[in-house]
């Protein structure tokens, strides 16, 4: 008899079938890869995507797809064993994406922006040799809040963090269904789940631009949970409605 879920994973799983309905991010015989970093986001995205493949009136399959940076090639251990206790299917490697993201190979990019770039492209590749449709990425609502406070301010850009993006020509679609759930559900989520995270041995784990922008937002918030559901619902609203408009068709059977 399945357990029954708690207020934070319900949460998780509802918002996650929203943000995929809405944004019509699946389809039948759709072939997933969950992008496993090991942190509580993409873990809490691999769990949600198991509950919503119980749920969902079509078929689709889903593997996790994890590329250690190779500061320590072991850590992911419980990955490991964590998917072969649950039968889901994961390709896990060891790379070399960390050291030389903080080598003098990288001059002109910051250590988390050139081993991202790296990841991703390992990913695409990955995706290409199994034949996977979609690339899941655990991006949350406040990933959206930085991300557009970012282009804001950066680059001058009113631009967020899009939910299904269409790659390669329409090959395969790049999806964030846990885009309108706050860090704070997605780790209590974890907690609850017990799902077993490690530590990231990273040099520049925590100083992050991403971090110091998250740090703006609690600030100008001032502990205020008004100030902040208001910046959090806002945009959530507007990124789902941008792209829940551009995705929308009239094929009943995605989701």
């Amino acid at each position: 008899m399945a357990l029954k879920l708690t207020f934070a994973q319900q949460t998780c799983v509802r918002a996650a079938g929203k943000a995929m309905q809405e944004c019509r991010m699946i389809r039948p015989g759709a072939r997933v890869g969950v992008a496993v970093s090991g942190g509580m986001d993409s873990f809490v995205l691999l769990k949600v995507m198991q509950l919503r493949q119980r749920i969902v009136p079509f078929p689709f399959e889903f593997m996790a797809l994890h590329v250690n940076p190779g500061f320590d090639p072991a850590n992911h251990a419980p990955l490991a064993d964590w998917l072969r206790t649950e039968g889901i299917a994961g390709h896990l490697e060891v790379s070399d994406h960390g050291p030389r993201a903080h080598s003098g190979e990288n001059l002109r990019n910051s250590p988390c922006f050139y081993c991202a770039r790296l990841r991703r492209k390992r990913l695409f590749a990955l995706c290409e040799q199994y034949g996977l449709t979609h690339l899941a990425f655990g991006h949350n609502a406040d990933d959206l809040v930085t991300n557009f406070l970012m282009n804001l301010v950066q680059t001058g850009r009113v631009d967020g963090m899009s939910m299904n993006d269409a790659f390669f020509g329409g090959r395969l679609q790049v999806i964030r269904p846990l885009l309108l759930v706050e860090k704070s559900d997605i780790a209590r989520a974890a907690r609850q789940w017990e799902l077993p995270l490690w530590s990231n041995p990273c040099p520049s784990a925590g100083r992050t631009k991403r971090a110091d922008m998250m740090k703006l937002v609690e600030d100008m918030c001032e502990g205020s949970r008004i100030r902040r559901r208001n910046i959090f619902h806002g945009l959530t609203r507007w990124q789902l409605a941008k792209d829940g408009g551009k995705n929308r068709t009239e094929d009943a059977d995605i989701l």
